[in-house]
């Protein structure tokens, strides 16, 4: 009963507030993470009555599962936008743009963190800076995804902007493991060339591979079921399975082999859009299916953040430091790396900042951080501080990028309200 309470006052936390935000014209997604503190341990949860709210964090990690379906949804939507006939038309454009604003991004925030860690050495050492940069790469599918969604954008923006989204993960990953190895160096002074190099490396292949092969399968099987129900219910069954194989890892000798579900979910989509004659229809029927699961998913991100960061003065200091930073080096180096490309102009000035938004991923980087001890620890709050911070700004700075680009379109007026409007006027 529990459960089922929770469950239907997130639901409904995050559909009423949105109602209101639209007076304000906020994306529905700052509301579903606003409902998400409101019911949150900070604020209803405090009440402490189970099933009205989330009394505690371990009461939301209970739905974790909610968030890795969910993940795993948007990885499958974004791997959709990897068709053939985009690929010949942003491949390298995407790529140049994706790697330069990520590797932009990690060099700016590295440099201004270590620069700090000289005014603060006893709090920010050089392998939390190191960490931090790292974790400037990840940008947050979901929030971007749901804005797109909720707008219905089309534009040149638009379509840079999901394959730039989608490859993001695949270089911050990378990115994430070598930095992470070299602070793990600094602090204990030896050099693990297999967690540094080797690791990171087989994890990227073998989630291609493993997403390859689950995305063959998925495109074969869909051919034996013809009714719109039974394919929409196999593809929400191969989601489920990519999601749950991307939590294996084993050991090979010295060699650790891990997934990563949004990679693997990623693949996944790619090959079933570009093999499958009725994806594109297919995909349609998922959005709608997962409404209610996104939902969750946001509202739980927010039901999830750590408000008592903003308790340590050091935290909102480097905190600070880290947004603004980030925010620099995302917007400069996607603006430099399209404009060296040769994109469309729109692209050029807008694209950056729809890339703010971090959660997930960022949040996935930080926690495995926390094997770094103390220091682990203050980067987890230093994480949580500025994806707090993004989740509720960065949805808004994308819709109104997007807008700005042209790229939002009013939504036609029914016929029948449109009659009513012009016999009062």
């Amino acid at each position: 009963m529990q459960i089922l309470l929770s469950l239907c006052v997130a639901l409904l936390a995050g559909l009423m507030l949105s109602r209101l935000t639209k007076l304000w014209n906020l994306p529905a997604v700052t509301a579903y993470i606003v409902a998400g503190v409101l019911i949150g341990p900070y604020v209803l949860g405090r009440l402490g009555i189970p099933g009205l709210g989330f009394v505690s964090a371990e009461d939301v990690s209970r739905y974790s599962i909610i968030s890795d379906v969910a993940l795993g949804f948007i990885a499958l939507t974004m791997g959709n936008e990897f068709r053939k006939e985009d690929i010949k038309k942003l491949g390298k454009q995407a790529v140049v743009v994706a790697v330069f604003q990520a590797l932009t991004a990690c060099v700016l925030v590295d440099v201004a963190l270590i620069g700090l860690h000289f005014l603060m050495p006893e709090t920010l050492t050089l392998s939390m800076a190191v960490t931090l940069g790292a974790i400037a790469t990840a940008t947050a599918p979901a929030a971007t995804l749901m804005i797109v969604k909720q707008y219905k954008s089309q534009g040149p923006v638009t379509k840079m902007l999901l394959p730039v989204v989608a490859l993001d993960d695949v270089v911050g990953l990378i990115v994430f493991a070598l930095s992470f190895g070299i602070a793990r160096a600094m602090d204990n002074g030896t050099v693990d060339v297999f967690s540094v190099i080797v690791d990171p490396l087989i994890e990227v292949v073998a989630s291609l591979l493993l997403g390859a092969l689950i995305g063959a399968i998925f495109t074969f099987t869909e051919r034996f079921f013809h009714s719109r129900s039974k394919r929409l219910s196999i593809s929400v069954c191969y989601v489920f399975l990519a999601v749950a194989l991307s939590q294996m890892s084993f050991r090979i000798g010295p060699v650790t082999v891990g997934f990563s579900s949004l990679l693997v979910c990623m693949v996944l989509g790619t090959v079933f859009c570009n093999y499958c004659d009725f994806s594109a229809e297919l995909m349609d029927r998922l959005d709608r299916w997962t409404g209610p699961i996104m939902v969750l998913f946001f509202v739980l991100s927010g039901a999830g953040m750590e408000l008592n960061v903003f308790t340590s003065w050091e935290v909102v200091v480097i905190g600070v430091v880290f947004v603004l930073v980030r925010s620099a080096g995302k917007i400069l180096g996607a603006n430099f790396s399209s404009r060296m490309v040769k994109c469309e102009p729109t692209v050029q000035k807008y694209l950056g900042i729809t890339l703010l938004p971090q959660a997930g991923v960022a949040l996935g980087m930080s926690m495995t951080a926390m094997s770094l001890g103390q220091s682990g620890l203050i980067i987890r709050n230093i994480a949580l501080f500025a994806v707090l911070i993004y989740e509720l700004v960065g949805p808004l700075l994308t819709k109104i990028a997007l807008d700005k680009a042209g790229e939002i379109t009013e939504k036609p007026v029914p016929p029948r309200k449109q009659a009513l409007l012009d016999k009062k006027g």
